[in-house]
């Protein structure tokens, strides 16, 4: 099997921010031509499933500002460094639903956008929920609310559910729900 590797011969650093940083990376590519490759480094997220014992899942609503707009999505945040994901993950669904989870289950990780960025995703299903108050950080506007799978696919027929951990998230249950019936 062919090797497809890219050698980095220089990186410059263009911006660091709070959440990501920037690059430039000159690389050698597997014919010996040189390239360049712009790369965001992000230190990791995680994303959780929430399901209450009565069916429906709880997602929260905010105002995305690369979207100028609002949408549902399944709780979610950006890991700390050297932090575990499934206890960034309880954190998170805490603090931007208030809801705590007796049983937490990582069910898989994938690269969010492996063209430009190496965001690794943790998604994890919670369950076994109890309510508590929500505590969001200070520049973080959430709504909470719970949705049934029916109510999920028609909000993301709407496009109120738009991106791609949240689509993820009703397919994944659209899925649970099917092998439950077969008897999987």
């Amino acid at each position: 099997m062919a090797s497809f590797y890219e050698k980095t011969v220089h990186t410059t650093p263009i911006f660091q921010g709070r959440i990501i940083s920037l690059q430039v990376e000159r690389v050698e590519l597997p014919n010996g031509k040189t390239s360049t490759r712009e790369v965001v480094k992000h230190p990791g997220a995680v994303a959780v499933m929430p399901f209450t014992n009565d069916g429906r899942m709880v997602v929260v609503r905010q105002f995305r500002k690369p979207l100028e707009k609002e949408i549902f999505e399944i709780p979610a945040g950006k890991l700390e460094k050297g932090e575990d994901p499934a206890l960034c993950a309880l954190r998170e669904l805490e603090e931007e639903t208030g809801y705590s989870a007796q049983n937490l289950q990582l069910v898989t990780s994938f690269y969010t956008s492996p063209g430009f960025a190496d965001e690794l995703l943790y998604i994890f299903e919670a369950t076994d929920l109890k309510q508590g108050s929500v505590r969001p950080d200070a520049d973080e506007f959430v709504e909470t609310r719970l949705i049934s799978l029916e109510e999920g696919l028609k909000l993301m027929e709407t496009r109120e559910i738009h991106d791609a951990k949240t689509v993820f998230a009703l397919m994944y249950w659209q899925n649970k729900r099917l092998k439950a019936r077969l008897g999987e």
